[in-house]
C-alpha cells in the first residue's frame, strides 16, 4: 500500500521555511473487525481494503436487534519524503467513533475519547522520514460510563473511521492545529453593524525549534472579489516553549453583513505567518458579520431585526450508510433543508461534520450546536463532557452560523446538589469562558417550567410530544401559552413531532395501541399531529425558536416500532431520502417561498368510508378542488394558514380528485385517485 497522495510530493524539494500542507488520505485503508484490545502480527486475521469514511455498523444497528459494540482496527501505510525531515509532521482525524488509539511504526502517540469531535496529533517523533511507515487506528464503540453518550439508546454511535482524516505538515514555527484541533485562529465580533464592524483576532502559534524567532504576523480581510477590505500586520517573537497567543484587531468600514438566508454574505480572513517576505504558514477562515439577540417577547433578532427561527433538528446517518457519509451526502440533506423552508438547525445530539458547518455558513442556516450529554448519566463523564464542549467550541468558534451551545438534551435529577446540575452549572461556566458572545442552551423532556435541571444555561429548551408520549395533540397550544408564566425566561420548543410510516395508512387517522410499543404508525396521524402543532407553534410568537423532530428517519438500534426494526420514524423525511412524508409539504407551504400545492393522504388509495376529508396543503392565492369534474365549494381554513379542508362523498370505485391553484399569475395543479369500496373494512 502506498499513500498515493504523496507519492508525487516525495520528489519536491522543500524549502527550510516550507508552508503548510494537508493533504487527505482517506484511501487505501485495511480494516477488520476484532474483539481484541491488542493486534499482534501473529494473529493476523483477515483484512479488508476500505476507503473513509467507513464505519462496521452500517447494516447491523438499523438491524433492530442490537449492534457490534467493541473494537476494530485499521491500518495504512505512508511514505514520507525525506524532505519533510526538518518539518513537524501531524496527523488530523475528523471523527472516530467512539475511543481511538493511534499508533506509528508501533508507537502509541495518542488517545481520543469521544465519537464526534476532531483530534491532531504530532507524529513527527514517531515517523521515519525517506522511508514507508505505517499507521494504525483501533477504534472502540462500546458505551461506557466515562464518555458521552453512555449509551446507545437515543440513536447508535457508529464504530469506525467515519470522517475524513488528513496528514498536516507546517514548518517548526507554525499555527498550532493541536489546540483541539482548532484552526489556532479565533475571530471575536466584538461590533458588527451596517456602519462598522470591529473584530478581534487571537492566533495561537508553537515554536519546536530551539531559538526564538522574530516573525510577522499578516492578518488580511477579503471580500467575496478577493479585495482586501482590512489588514494588520505585526512584529511577534515566538518562544520555544509550548503554545503562545496573538492578539491583533481590525476595523470593516460599511460591512456587508451576514444576514442567514436572505443574504449569507462571507469574508475570508487569512492570518499567515511570514519570515521576512516568505510566508511559511497560513490559516483562512470564514467571517460572517453579524450580531444577534434573543428577545423575550420578538424572539431571535439577526442585525436588530426579527428573523424566526423555523427549525428542524438532524441526525447525521442514513440507510445502508450509518454515519459514515460523504460531502454529497451532507449537501443532499442541507439542499432538503433549504426546499422545505427552514431557517434554523438543531444539530442533533452532538458535534457533526466540519462540512455542514461551513456550508451552513455559506447557505445562511442559524445553527444550534451541541454536545452528546444526553439521556442519563452516571457521575464518570465529567471530564469528558468538558472536554467535548471545548472541542466543539474551539473548532467551531469562527462560524457565523452558530448562535448557540448546547450543554445537555434530556437529562435529569432528583434536587440540584446531583451530579448532572453540577456538571451543567460546570459546562455553562466553561462555555462563557471560551466564547463570552454565544448563549448556552439545556433541554428538557418535562414541560414543567420549575425542575432541578432547569435554567441553568441562558437558554431554555423543552422536548414536547403531546398527541405522542403524553396527552392530546391540541395540548400543545395550552403549553405553549404556559411558558409566559415565567417572565424573563427565553424558552424554545425544541422537540415536538411523532412517529409516521408511509407504508401504513389509516381513514381514522388514529394509532392503535399504545404509540411507544404499537406496530402502527400511519403516516396520516403523523400529518394530522403537525397540522395542530404548527397552528399552535403559529400563535406562539415569544417562543424564541421552535424544532420539529425530526427532519429524517434515523436509527434506534434497540428499537422495535411501528413495522420497521430499529427505526425511529418521527423524520419527515425516510431514511434513505427517497420519501418526503406528507409533513414534508405542511410545512415547506408555511416556511418556503416556493409555490406549494400539495393534496395529502394520497398513498391512501382504497377507502371504504365514503365521508371523506381531503387535506390540502397550500401558499396559494386562491385555490379549487373538484371531485369527479364537479367543482365543490371552497375548502375551510383548518388550523395553519396554509391547511385547508374538504368535506366530500366518494362514489362506488374509481374517483378523481384535483387541486388547482393560482400564485403570482401562475397555475398549479396536483391531484389524486381514491377508490371507493364498501366490501371490506380498514
Amino acid at each position: 500500500m502506498r499513500f498515493q497522495h504523496l507519492s508525487l510530493l516525495a520528489f519536491i524539494a522543500f524549502p527550510l521555511l516550507a508552508q503548510r500542507i494537508q493533504v487527505p488520505i482517506n484511501d487505501n485503508w485495511d480494516f477488520v473487525k476484532w474483539d481484541m484490545a491488542e493486534l499482534k502480527n501473529s494473529e493476523l486475521p483477515s483484512w479488508q481494503r476500505v476507503s473513509v469514511p467507513h464505519t462496521w455498523n452500517a447494516s447491523d444497528a438499523q438491524s433492530g436487534n442490537g449492534m457490534y459494540q467493541g473494537y476494530g482496527w485499521y491500518r495504512r501505510s505512508l511514505d514520507v519524503p525525506e524532505a519533510w525531515k526538518d518539518q513537524r509532521v501531524f496527523v488530523r482525524f475528523e471523527g472516530v467513533g467512539a475511543v481511538a488509539d493511534i499508533y506509528v511504526n508501533g508507537m502509541h502517540v495518542g488517545q481520543h475519547k469521544g465519537a464526534y469531535s476532531a483530534f491532531c496529533f504530532d507524529i513527527t517523533p514517531a515517523v521515519k522520514f525517506g522511508a514507508l511507515n505505517e499507521i494504525r487506528v483501533r477504534a472502540d464503540n462500546r458505551a461506557r460510563p466515562d464518555v458521552i453518550p453512555v449509551n446507545h439508546y437515543l440513536f447508535a454511535v457508529f464504530g469506525g473511521i467515519y470522517r475524513p482524516v488528513s496528514i498536516i505538515v507546517t514548518p517548526q514555527v507554525h499555527i498550532t492545529p493541536t489546540d483541539y484541533a482548532s484552526p489556532g485562529v479565533y475571530i471575536r465580533q466584538s461590533k458588527s453593524d451596517r456602519t462598522e464592524a470591529a473584530i478581534e483576532i487571537t492566533t495561537k502559534l508553537a515554536n519546536k525549534n530551539k531559538n526564538s524567532s522574530d516573525l510577522t504576523l499578516l492578518t488580511e480581510v477579503t471580500d467575496k472579489q478577493g479585495n482586501v477590505v482590512a489588514s494588520k500586520k505585526s512584529k511577534v517573537q515566538v518562544r520555544p516553549a509550548g503554545v503562545q497567543s496573538f492578539n491583533q484587531s481590525l476595523t470593516i468600514q460599511k460591512p456587508r453583513l451576514w444576514h442567514g438566508k436572505r443574504d449569507p454574505y462571507l469574508y475570508t480572513l487569512t492570518v499567515s505567518l511570514k519570515d521576512g517576505e516568505k510566508t511559511i504558514d497560513s490559516i483562512k477562515q470564514p467571517l460572517g458579520l453579524r450580531s444577534f439577540s434573543i428577545d423575550e417577547k420578538r424572539g431571535f433578532i439577526l442585525n436588530g431585526e426579527p428573523y424566526p427561527l423555523r427549525g428542524v433538528c438532524r441526525h447525521q446517518e442514513r440507510e445502508n450508510m450509518g454515519s459514515a457519509l460523504t460531502e454529497a451526502n451532507h449537501q443532499e440533506d442541507l439542499d432538503l433543508m433549504m426546499e422545505i423552508g427552514a431557517s434554523s438547525l438543531r444539530l442533533a445530539h452532538y458535534q457533526q461534520s466540519e462540512f455542514m458547518y461551513s456550508a451552513c455558513d455559506r447557505m445562511g442556516f442559524l445553527v444550534w450546536a451541541e454536545i452528546p450529554f444526553v439521556n442519563t448519566w452516571t457521575g464518570q463523564e465529567g471530564e469528558n463532557a468538558r472536554q467535548q464542549l471545548q472541542e466543539l467550541i474551539r473548532q467551531n468558534y469562527n462560524h457565523p452560523s452558530i448562535f448557540t451551545w448546547g450543554l445537555h438534551n434530556e437529562v435529569y435529577a432528583k434536587d440540584e446538589t446531583e451530579f448532572p446540575v453540577r456538571l451543567t452549572k460546570e459546562l455553562h461556566d466553561l462555555a462563557r469562558t471560551e466564547d463570552s458572545d454565544r448563549p448556552t442552551v439545556a433541554v428538557t423532556g418535562y414541560g414543567d417550567l420549575e425542575r432541578p435541571m432547569n435554567h441553568h444555561a441562558d437558554l431554555q429548551g423543552h422536548n414536547r410530544y403531546f398527541g405522542w408520549y403524553e396527552g392530546k395533540a391540541p395540548d400543545i397550544a395550552g403549553w405553549l401559552d404556559k411558558t409566559k408564566t415565567r417572565p424573563g425566561t427565553l424558552i424554545a420548543l425544541s422537540e415536538y413531532g411523532a412517529e409516521g410510516n408511509w407504508r401504513q395508512q389509516s381513514e381514522n387517522d388514529q394509532v392503535q395501541g399504545d404509540p411507544v410499543k404499537g406496530n402502527f404508525y400511519p403516516e396520516s396521524y403523523q400529518s394530522r399531529l403537525h397540522e395542530i402543532h404548527l397552528a399552535a407553534i403559529e400563535n406562539a410568537p415569544h417562543i424564541w425558536g421552535t424544532y420539529l423532530w425530526n427532519m429524517f428517519d434515523f436509527t434506534c438500534p434497540f428499537w422495535n416500532r411501528g413495522d420497521v426494526p430499529g427505526r425511529n420514524q418521527k423524520g419527515l423525511i425516510s431514511y434513505d431520502r427517497l420519501v418526503k412524508k406528507d409533513a414534508f409539504y405542511l410545512y415547506k407551504a408555511a416556511w418556503s417561498n416556493e409555490p406549494v400545492l400539495y393534496l395529502a393522504d394520497k398513498r391512501l388509495i382504497t377507502r371504504h368510508n365514503p365521508k371523506q376529508t381531503i387535506h390540502v396543503y397550500s401558499n396559494m392565492d386562491s385555490c379549487e378542488l373538484t371531485l369527479n369534474g364537479s367543482k365543490l365549494s371552497q375548502g375551510k381554513k383548518a388550523g395553519p394558514k396554509v391547511h385547508f379542508t374538504w368535506n366530500i362523498t366518494l362514489v362506488q370505485g374509481e374517483n378523481q380528485v384535483i387541486i388547482k391553484g393560482i400564485k403570482n399569475g401562475n397555475s398549479f395543479e396536483d391531484s389524486a385517485t381514491f377508490i371507493h369500496n364498501t366490501s371490506s373494512a380498514t
